[in-house]
């Protein structure tokens, strides 16, 4: 009986999860692969040793924040940089910067979300600073969680915004604890940081997670519907997972009723913590040195649960886009990253003396694994021009 209900779950789950996420094999049950998706499956695969040193360092590349410089506050091992990943019936070819700027010669990118997204953007920078740096720095906005670089020599603008929820956000408490303040979402309405600048960009990145665990009230049409954590009685007790959906559902709406949006939106997955040892606030750590074979870790609980609401919202946003003519993407990292648990700044993102208590094992060390979304953006933009 147990065995029924998993199957008849996988058969309703089928179409809009990857099923290697959840560490299981394929059945034979499954419809066959159209013609697109014989075409090897990049987001599929292994680490393997490789022995190469990193694209950059943290002397080759000046746009590397702090709390990511692993090597500048002495991260005594390596071994984390020694790893390339290898889909499984394909090799995924290391990022070439020259062919990336040929790629976005006269385009525009930007990244949406929150730093994580942040993290893959410098990454991205300091890989195309082998060829070259934005020689100009446009700053014609007065916003300034959205700012451009310009690559003169390619005509090429590259962009982030800060938008943590994708949503307008209000901070009911701007001078509260950082991790643990109440915020107002607006779930039908789009946050400006990047809504009311995007229109006429030719690539967007966008991706939202951690930010959601925090405690939230819900607004739609300009009421309260729920919260998530807000220990107030009167208001209706919703899950992350209701503000989590409503922002991405919300995100792509936008997108896809901009009039003179004609680009290509990129949704890169859910990017997994790795806190062992303890709780991110209770003394979690992560110590390891290279990553974890497959299946050793996987998403599980709330991670699991906002990737698997992230897909089906963009399975939902890829119908719609192919009535407007709008072209959806899935940037899926979540099964590469869920085993490196080794790519983490931990205590290596500050001096010892500043005395920070608590290890991000959230974002990536730069240079580090980190690198390899942009390794796999290049072959979906590669794939995109074929």
């Amino acid at each position: 009986m147990t065995k029924l209900l998993i199957t008849l779950v996988l058969i309703i789950l089928a179409p809009m999860i990857p099923l290697y996420i959840l560490n299981i094999s394929s059945p034979i049950w499954l419809p066959s692969k159209s013609s697109e998706s014989r075409k090897c499956d990049i987001f599929r695969g292994t680490w393997i040793s490789y022995q190469n040193m990193p694209y950059y360092n943290n002397a080759t590349c000046r746009e590397i924040f702090d709390q990511q410089n692993c090597m500048k506050f002495g991260r005594p091992d390596t071994d984390f940089m020694k790893w390339k990943w290898k889909p499984d019936e394909c090799e995924l070819p290391r990022f070439d910067a020259e062919q990336f700027l040929e790629h976005v010669r006269g385009k525009s990118m930007a990244f949406v979300g929150d730093s994580l997204g942040r993290n893959q953007m410098q990454s991205l920078q300091c890989l195309l600073a082998r060829v070259v740096y934005p020689e100009d720095i446009i700053s014609y906005t007065e916003d300034k969680r959205f700012k451009r670089w310009f690559y003169v020599n390619y005509n090429f603008t590259l962009a982030s915004s800060w938008a943590p929820h994708l949503v307008r956000t209000i901070d009911t408490d701007p001078n509260g604890p950082t991790n643990n303040r109440l915020l107002n979402l607006y779930l039908d309405e789009a946050d400006d940081a990047w809504a009311a600048q995007i229109e006429t960009y030719d690539y967007v990145i966008i991706s939202a997670g951690r930010w959601f665990y925090g405690p939230q009230v819900f607004y739609e049409n300009g009421k309260v519907v729920g919260c998530h954590r807000c220990l107030k009685n009167t208001i209706k007790n919703l899950t992350m997972f209701y503000g989590y959906r409503k922002a991405f559902r919300t995100s792509f709406k936008t997108l896809l009723s901009l009039t003179r949006f004609s680009g290509v939106t990129f949704l890169r997955t859910l990017s997994p913590a790795h806190f062992e040892n303890g709780e991110w606030n209770k003394g979690g750590n992560c110590v390891r040195t290279q990553p974890v074979s497959n299946g050793e870790m996987k998403l599980e609980g709330g991670d699991l649960e906002l990737y698997l609401t992230q897909v089906k919202e963009f399975r939902r946003a890829k119908r719609e886009g192919k009535r407007r003519g709008l072209d959806f993407r899935l940037l899926d990292i979540s099964a590469s990253m869920v085993v490196r648990p080794d790519g983490h700044p931990n205590h290596y993102g500050h001096w010892p003396h500043e005395n920070v208590t608590i290890a991000d094992c959230v974002h990536w060390c730069l240079p580090g694994p980190i690198d390899t979304w942009n390794e796999l953006l290049l072959q979906m933009l590669k794939r995109e021009r074929h």
